[in-house]
């Protein structure tokens, strides 16, 4: 199951820029937000922090009325797992939420076992 976005909404993604290490997240939100460019880190303006977001192609126009681009960004909430391991998403995930480990550039990503809290990773000794 995709989250909320559809890849047509992505057709001109060229690249996935991870902001920081994605191997011990066991979700990121994503979303799609608009900016001024086609690449670089936009803009964040939402509590938490970004994740990553991603560059698009040359071939990408701009909306006609508004002149911004539509990005895709990747984030977390200060409620969300990573930040709050027993809070309210110790089982399950927002909505938007999908595994950082099957997002690739013009696809969606998709909830998994790890992103819905079902699988524990090992505590470490």
């Amino acid at each position: 199951m995709s989250s909320l976005l559809t890849e047509s909404q992505l057709v001109h993604e060229a690249a996935i820029v991870w902001l920081e290490d994605t191997t011990n997240l066991d979700y990121v939100r994503q979303a799609l937000d608009k900016t001024g460019r086609r690449t670089g880190k936009p803009r964040y303006a939402r509590d938490g922090r970004m994740v990553g977001y991603t560059d698009l192609d040359k071939d990408a126009e701009a909306n006609p009325d508004s002149g911004l681009y539509q990005r895709r960004t990747f984030f977390l909430l200060p409620h969300d797992r990573p930040n709050d391991p027993d809070g309210i998403y110790k089982a399950g995930a927002p909505g938007e939420a999908v595994d950082p480990r099957t997002i690739e550039a013009g696809r969606v990503g998709t909830k998994t076992p790890r992103s819905q809290g079902e699988i524990h990773p090992e505590p470490r000794a």
